[in-house]
């Protein structure tokens, strides 16, 4: 009985006649579809309220409830769009809204030109409710607070830094109540270790923010990015004399050696700028220690493109000439 009525069917849908049919129906439908969509229509339609321009100082709280009913004429295709996902309408905190000292105030009135901007000039407003809406704001606190590096870096046999290695930006902006800005002093970066450097350092890092779960802190930036410049290194040797600083007007002393060797790292393209006269070795005989027969020798100028400095002494021998 079953293998009848199938049979039956499935000579009915091969039957010519019967696929026209079917076919002209669906095409009046259509035809009557368009018709009707190219009427003109008022509908009230429910808008979700999407908050722009709000000072950077100020904290709107989050109402979900406010929402605007705009009430629009045009054509069915123009009405459309607006029942396949939930309409926004802007509201700029930045124009035609007053405040008092609790709340943003907007109303249809000061507001109603920056609404009908954003319908085409097909849709008309008819109305608007509600007239008035609050939104209820706190004081935010701003912040710059510097990111820290958080890395660890290898470089290959003889390269190095050729100097210390930047951030951009060296800091960012926090945005939040001033109980939670207050306790964030810096912004680290996730860890990273790059091994056998031989090139520049040029990457994008993450940055470890601080929890904020109830969206209440914003943060200009969520990546920084690192630069460093490294170059082929050598390591260089020079004589530099020594002088002691503060000796006592009535007495006279002799010191030993009068110069010592500076062993330092420089770049290639660095090597030969670098002079004895960059470099100044002092001992400071108000840090003598009571008792002690020596002097401590200090670095107290350097050039700014080397590193790594050792002095070849690290006592300075002295008499006191009667």
């Amino acid at each position: 009985m079953l293998e009848k009525i199938r049979t039956k069917i499935l000579a009915s849908v091969k039957n010519k006649k019967i696929n026209v049919f079917i076919l002209f129906v669906l095409f009046s439908f259509i035809v009557l579809l368009l018709l009707k969509l190219s009427n003109t229509f008022t509908n009230t339609i429910t808008f979700n309220i999407k908050k722009t321009g709000i000072p950077e100082k100020h904290l709107v709280l989050n109402n979900n409830s406010q929402k605007l009913h705009i009430t629009l004429k045009s054509q069915g295709f123009n009405l459309l769009k607006y029942y396949f996902k939930k309409p926004e309408i802007n509201i700029d905190f930045g124009k035609h809204i007053t405040k008092n000292k609790e709340f943003y105030v907007w109303n249809k009135h000061q507001g109603f030109s920056d609404l009908n901007e954003q319908f085409s000039k097909s849709e008309e407003i008819v109305s608007i409710t509600p007239d008035t809406l609050r939104f209820r704001y706190d004081v935010n606190t701003v912040k710059k607070v510097p990111v820290k590096l958080k890395g660890d870096f290898h470089f290959n046999k003889g390269f190095d830094l050729l100097d210390s290695i930047k951030i951009v930006p060296d800091s960012i902006k926090i945005i939040g109540p001033d109980i939670l800005v207050s306790e964030i002093t810096t912004i680290e970066t996730d860890s990273i270790q790059i091994k056998d450097i031989k090139s520049n350092i040029d990457q994008v890092v993450n940055l470890k923010l601080p929890k904020n779960e109830n969206g209440n802190l914003s943060f200009s930036l969520s990546k920084v990015a690192i630069h460093g410049t490294v170059e082929k290194f050598t390591e260089g040797h020079l004589k530099v004399p020594v002088s002691v600083i503060n000796i006592p007007k009535n007495l006279t002393i002799k010191y030993f050696p009068k110069k010592v060797y500076v062993t330092y790292y420089t770049s290639l393209s660095n090597y030969n700028n670098v002079q004895a006269t960059d470099f100044e070795i002092v001992c400071d005989y108000n840090k003598l220690e009571d008792g002690s027969d020596f002097l401590i020798p200090e670095l107290s100028q350097k050039p700014k493109n080397v590193k790594h400095i050792k002095l070849s002494q690290e006592h300075i021998e002295f008499i006191i000439i009667e």
